[in-house]
């Protein structure tokens, strides 16, 4: 009884000690995905900044349009005083 006990055991310990065997697989997938969680965090570095880029010229183009929308106002309204001093 007690060498199949011994012998349940031995085979037990090998179990495990087979199992624990295969950690560089386990290190290399987690040094991959390391790596990939590394590019992933430089993209979004770099999409936010091109962003922030976006949006500032975003801000420049409406602040022109809007120049350009009080300076053509202003012109129709001088035309239009223009045009009512002349009657026929």
């Amino acid at each position: 009884m007690n060498k199949k006990v011994l012998m349940i055991a031995g085979l037990a310990m090998t179990a495990l000690l087979g199992g624990c065997a295969n950690t560089t697989a386990l290190e290399e997938s987690v040094a991959t995905l390391g790596n990939k969680v590394d590019q992933l965090s430089a993209d979004v570095s770099s999409l936010k900044s091109e962003q922030g880029k976006l949006s500032a010229d975003v801000k420049d183009a409406k602040a022109a349009a809007m120049d350009a929308q009080a300076e053509a106002k202003r012109a129709n309204d001088r035309l239009d005083n223009v045009a009512s001093r002349y009657k026929k």
